[in-house]
Protein backbone atom coordinates (compact mmCIF):
# COMPACT_ATOMS: atom_id res chain seq x y z
CA UNK A 1 0.00 0.00 0.00
CA UNK A 2 1.39 3.39 -0.98
CA UNK A 3 0.56 6.54 1.03
CA UNK A 4 1.04 9.88 -0.66
CA UNK A 5 2.73 12.86 0.98
CA UNK A 6 -0.50 14.81 0.52
CA UNK A 7 -2.32 12.32 2.76
CA UNK A 8 0.42 11.83 5.33
CA UNK A 9 1.31 15.49 5.92
CA UNK A 10 -2.11 16.62 7.29
CA UNK A 11 -2.26 13.57 9.55
CA UNK A 12 1.18 14.32 11.00
CA UNK A 13 0.28 17.98 11.57
CA UNK A 14 -2.92 16.99 13.43
CA UNK A 15 -1.01 14.55 15.63
CA UNK A 16 1.67 17.12 16.40
CA UNK A 17 -0.85 19.82 17.32
CA UNK A 18 -2.88 17.44 19.46
CA UNK A 19 0.25 16.49 21.41
CA UNK A 20 1.23 20.13 21.98
CA UNK A 21 -2.15 21.29 23.21
CA UNK A 22 -2.53 18.40 25.64
CA UNK A 23 0.68 19.28 27.48
CA UNK A 24 -0.50 22.84 28.20
CA UNK A 25 -3.78 21.82 29.79
CA UNK A 26 -4.44 23.15 33.31
CA UNK A 27 -4.96 19.54 34.38
CA UNK A 28 -1.68 18.36 32.89
CA UNK A 29 0.25 16.21 35.36
CA UNK A 30 3.04 18.30 36.80
CA UNK A 31 5.21 16.56 39.36
CA UNK A 32 3.96 13.01 39.17
CA UNK A 33 1.34 10.70 37.75
CA UNK A 34 -1.31 11.57 40.35
CA UNK A 35 -0.52 15.30 40.63
CA UNK A 36 -2.79 17.84 38.97
CA UNK A 37 -1.37 21.29 38.31
CA UNK A 38 -3.29 24.01 40.12
CA UNK A 39 -2.79 27.68 40.90
CA UNK A 40 -1.33 28.02 44.38
CA UNK A 41 -1.38 31.09 46.60
CA UNK A 42 2.02 30.18 48.09
CA UNK A 43 3.87 27.98 45.60
CA UNK A 44 7.05 26.24 46.65
CA UNK A 45 10.15 27.18 44.68
CA UNK A 46 11.59 23.67 44.97
CA UNK A 47 8.41 21.74 44.21
CA UNK A 48 6.44 24.05 41.93
CA UNK A 49 8.69 26.63 40.24
CA UNK A 50 11.73 24.45 39.54
CA UNK A 51 9.31 21.77 38.26
CA UNK A 52 8.01 24.27 35.68
CA UNK A 53 11.55 25.04 34.51
CA UNK A 54 12.30 21.33 34.19
CA UNK A 55 9.00 20.36 32.52
CA UNK A 56 9.17 23.21 29.99
CA UNK A 57 12.76 22.29 29.03
CA UNK A 58 14.45 25.40 30.45
CA UNK A 59 17.00 23.27 32.34
CA UNK A 60 17.92 21.23 29.26
CA UNK A 61 21.30 21.35 27.58
CA UNK A 62 19.80 23.05 24.53
CA UNK A 63 18.54 25.92 26.68
CA UNK A 64 19.58 27.43 30.01
CA UNK A 65 21.11 24.13 31.11
CA UNK A 66 24.14 25.28 29.13
CA UNK A 67 23.92 28.92 30.21
CA UNK A 68 22.18 30.30 27.13
CA UNK A 69 21.37 33.99 27.36
CA UNK A 70 23.68 34.43 30.34
CA UNK A 71 21.47 32.40 32.71
CA UNK A 72 22.16 28.86 33.87
CA UNK A 73 19.26 26.80 35.23
CA UNK A 74 19.42 23.24 36.50
CA UNK A 75 17.18 20.77 38.29
CA UNK A 76 18.67 22.01 41.60
CA UNK A 77 16.20 24.37 43.25
CA UNK A 78 18.80 25.89 45.59
CA UNK A 79 21.18 26.63 42.69
CA UNK A 80 18.35 28.13 40.62
CA UNK A 81 17.23 30.35 43.49
CA UNK A 82 20.75 31.77 43.90
CA UNK A 83 20.94 32.46 40.14
CA UNK A 84 17.55 34.22 39.91
CA UNK A 85 16.60 36.18 43.03
CA UNK A 86 18.08 39.70 43.18
CA UNK A 87 20.46 38.82 40.32
CA UNK A 88 20.93 41.19 37.40
CA UNK A 89 20.82 39.80 33.88
CA UNK A 90 24.15 40.41 32.13
CA UNK A 91 22.29 41.04 28.88
CA UNK A 92 19.47 43.40 29.89
CA UNK A 93 20.75 44.91 33.12
CA UNK A 94 17.39 44.05 34.74
CA UNK A 95 16.91 41.90 37.83
CA UNK A 96 15.56 38.42 37.03
CA UNK A 97 13.41 38.16 40.17
CA UNK A 98 12.56 41.13 42.37
CA UNK A 99 10.91 39.73 45.52
CA UNK A 100 7.33 40.99 45.93
CA UNK A 101 7.36 42.54 42.44
CA UNK A 102 6.45 40.07 39.70
CA UNK A 103 5.34 42.86 37.34
CA UNK A 104 8.86 44.33 37.14
CA UNK A 105 10.83 41.08 37.39
CA UNK A 106 12.73 40.37 34.18
CA UNK A 107 11.78 36.67 34.36
CA UNK A 108 8.07 37.55 34.13
CA UNK A 109 8.72 40.13 31.41
CA UNK A 110 10.47 37.44 29.33
CA UNK A 111 7.67 34.94 29.94
CA UNK A 112 5.02 37.50 28.94
CA UNK A 113 7.04 38.87 26.00
CA UNK A 114 7.33 42.34 27.60
CA UNK A 115 11.15 42.40 27.64
CA UNK A 116 11.42 45.24 25.14
CA UNK A 117 13.22 45.39 21.84
CA UNK A 118 16.84 44.33 21.84
CA UNK A 119 16.33 41.97 24.81
CA UNK A 120 15.64 38.76 22.93
CA UNK A 121 12.48 36.76 22.53
CA UNK A 122 9.70 35.43 24.72
CA UNK A 123 10.64 32.44 26.82
CA UNK A 124 10.59 29.54 26.52
CA UNK A 125 12.31 30.16 23.21
CA UNK A 126 10.79 28.04 20.46
CA UNK A 127 8.20 26.55 22.81
CA UNK A 128 4.64 27.43 23.63
CA UNK A 129 4.02 30.27 26.07
CA UNK A 130 3.40 29.27 29.67
CA UNK A 131 -0.25 28.64 30.41
CA UNK A 132 -2.15 30.55 33.09
CA UNK A 133 -1.42 27.95 35.79
CA UNK A 134 2.36 28.06 35.38
CA UNK A 135 2.57 31.82 34.85
CA UNK A 136 0.32 32.59 37.82
CA UNK A 137 2.31 30.25 40.08
CA UNK A 138 5.56 31.98 39.13
CA UNK A 139 4.00 35.40 39.78
CA UNK A 140 2.51 34.23 43.08
CA UNK A 141 5.89 32.87 44.19
CA UNK A 142 7.58 36.20 43.38
CA UNK A 143 4.79 38.27 44.96
CA UNK A 144 5.04 36.30 48.21
CA UNK A 145 8.67 37.32 48.55
CA UNK A 146 10.34 34.74 46.25
CA UNK A 147 11.22 32.47 49.18
CA UNK A 148 13.72 29.64 48.87
CA UNK A 149 11.17 27.06 50.00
Amino acid sequence: MRISHRTLFPVLICLLLAGCSASDSPTDPGGGPSDTRTIKANPSFANDITEIFTRKGCTGSSCHGNGSGGLTLSTSASANHVRLVNVTSPNSGEVYVIPNDAQNSYLVKKLENRQGSGNGSRMPLGGSALDNVDLTNIKNWINTGAPNN
